[in-house]
């Protein structure tokens, strides 16, 4: 009677093996029974065997045979989603519990582009450090490209910057838009002027940031044949900025960057709201599912807190 009064949920995680959890995930990613036997070296009979058992234990149908290997139901998704994070959970185990223990070291390696102006990454930074103060913090500033470049050789673990495709080695998560302006000093002539053409601009001189540019400002650029003449350059934000504020030519510097310059009046913004460019900043990570106690537990960090913000 007792266990009859018992809610379905709790007899269903009394009862479960979790070995049919975990074999129902290796079918899925090895895209078929077969594959998954083969992977596992054991015998077809017997994963289509746990396949069986777990759907008994569910009450549904979770795959389907096709022409090109199987198919998840919409019960099948469900699950595997859960699977999925109950999966991330149990890995997660001997870094919580090195953290709870106060036993954590390590070094974290991440690499930036210039310029960068995010208040979720400082107060992640600082959570973390309260929390984990025998690891040690190591930024590096470099040109978007390098950016990547580095995380894939394995240099750096963590990232913040720009793409502009999608590499399938990295994990993307949206930091923030960055908006750019484009400026001029006050003793430029245009100091005061607000710009509705942008092909107005071509024979003005630029300050340009080599590989530092974002590609959709070098290609916004290359439209209206702007940066033809160029009188600066600088691979850093900062010194970007040095040289438009001492009127070394006109550039486009991200917005969040020069606040007290143009409350100051030093600099002017040259473009109205509708045209200044925008693009997505990434926090960046391998996608490697091993990672080292300090890494792993700086990212869930920064992941919490970003996903934190997003939530309405």
């Amino acid at each position: 009677m007792g266990d009859q009064m018992e809610p379905t949920d709790q007899k269903f995680a009394k009862r479960v093996d979790w070995n049919l959890l975990r074999t129902f995930v290796d079918i899925v990613r090895a895209g078929g029974i077969g594959a998954a036997a083969r992977q596992l070296n054991k015998q077809q009979p017997s994963i289509s065997a746990a396949l069986k058992r777990l759907e008994e234990h569910v009450g549904a149908t979770l795959l389907h045979r096709s022409a090109t290997g199987i198919e998840m139901t919409a019960a099948g998704k469900a699950l595997m989603a859960l699977c999925e994070d109950m999966l991330e959970s149990a890995r997660m185990v001997p870094h919580q519990i090195a953290q709870a223990t106060k036993r954590v070291e390590g070094r974290v390696r991440i690499q930036v582009v210039s310029g960068i102006v995010s208040i979720e990454f400082d107060e992640a930074i600082a959570s973390f450090h309260r929390r984990n103060p025998g690891i040690h913090i190591e930024i590096r500033v470099s040109p978007w490209r390098q950016v990547l470049d580095a995380l894939e050789r394995g240099e750096v673990e963590v990232g913040i910057g720009y793409d502009s495709g999608v590499r399938g080695g990295l994990v993307y998560e949206p930091l923030f838009v960055e908006r750019q302006q484009l400026y001029c000093s006050r003793s430029h002539p245009l100091f005061g002027y607000r710009i509705s053409q942008l092909k107005e601009l071509e024979s003005e001189g630029f300050v340009l940031t080599g590989a530092d540019e974002i590609e959709v400002l070098t290609n916004l650029r290359r439209r209206y044949g702007l940066g033809t003449r160029q009188t600066g350059l600088a691979e850093d934000v900062g010194e970007a900025r040095r040289l438009i504020v001492s009127g070394v030519g006109i550039g486009f510097l991200p917005i969040s960057s020069v606040g007290s310059e143009v409350d100051r009046g030093v600099l002017w913004p040259l473009l109205h709201a509708d045209l200044a460019p925008s693009y997505d900043i990434f926090l960046l990570a391998r996608a490697e599912p091993a990672r080292d106690t300090a890494t792993q537990l700086f990212i869930d960090e920064v992941f919490r807190r970003i996903r934190a913000q997003r939530r309405p």
